[in-house]
């Protein structure tokens, strides 16, 4: 059995390869990548796998029976991709996909959600056996800013009082291993989330806590938010995209309490206090 890894060497990618193989041999585990000289150091086989080259994909796709496709990262070019890897998967014969998708993907606030629920349409639609892995935010999206949060003196976004459940990265890339990895998955849907929701002025508690300044959350408009985070050189798209998965988080969007996650890894979620702490580091 083969199990093929779209974008091995991104920063979730790398997760899932290092879990699989602490389950499955490595020789079974294949990196499908833009540039395969970028994943040497994973220790397993590599393809090169550029989603925008349709024309390539299925002879890199040849004897892999499970695939795990990582949603790719160009806001409004994802659905594109995603069905050129998926009619690909048809004709190479792959026998189960598996689709990182968006927490709450049919009713999520979320403009992300639109391209990932098209996505799982097409992936139903496709015939092939499939599996639905709905991630909820990852903390490190908010984490990454604690250090500039305290250089700055403020914890800036627009969640409002919006409760997020996030995890860890390596927890969803520990729940995309176990059922890679696993039998009985056909089908499924898993909505995957932290086990505990904060707000972003716990959050900002929690970096004042751990850096021993006092960090206040500042509560911005969507448009405001967006803007700063474009004069810190985001891109147009990423910023916007960043400030409406804020305006959604305030509606609920980040929130799930089922600790469906836990449960699939065996063990709870990575502690907020955790991954603050290795962001400050």
């Amino acid at each position: 059995m083969k199990i093929g890894v779209t974008g091995a060497t991104g920063q979730l990618g790398r997760l899932v390869v290092e879990s699989l193989k602490s389950k499955v041999s490595a020789e079974t585990i294949v990196a499908l990548v833009r540039n395969p000289e970028k994943a040497a150091d994973l220790g397993i086989e590599a393809r090169a796998f550029d989603y925008t080259q349709a024309e390539n994909l299925v002879a890199s796709l040849k004897g892999i029976d499970k695939l795990l496709l990582i949603s790719g990262n160009e806001v409004g070019q994802r659905l594109p991709q995603h069905l050129a890897v998926i009619d690909a998967a048809k004709q190479a014969g792959v026998k189960q996909l598996f689709y990182t998708s968006i927490l709450h993907a049919d009713s999520s606030p979320l403009g992300l959600a639109t391209e990932h629920l098209a996505t799982e349409v097409a992936i139903k639609e496709s015939g092939l056996t499939y599996t639905i892995l709905r991630n909820g935010w990852y903390t490190e999206n908010y984490t990454g800013s604690a250090k500039g949060a305290v250089g700055a003196g403020a914890f800036i976004g627009n969640a409002g009082d919006g409760k997020i459940a996030s995890a860890a990265r390596v927890d969803y890339a520990e729940a995309a291993a176990v059922v890679l990895a696993g039998e009985g998955h056909e089908g499924k849907t898993y909505e995957l989330a932290g086990d505990e929701a904060y707000t972003l002025t716990e959050l900002a508690a929690e970096i004042s806590k751990q850096s021993g300044k006092t960090i206040p959350y500042n509560n911005l408009t969507e448009a405001e938010y967006a803007g700063i985070l474009k004069s810190f050189g985001l891109p147009d798209g990423l910023a916007e995209m960043l400030a409406n998965s804020d305006t959604g988080a305030s509606k609920g969007g980040l929130f799930d309490d089922s600790k469906v996650l836990s449960e699939l890894i065996g063990r709870p979620t990575t502690s907020l206090a955790k991954v603050v702490a290795d962001a400050l580091v």
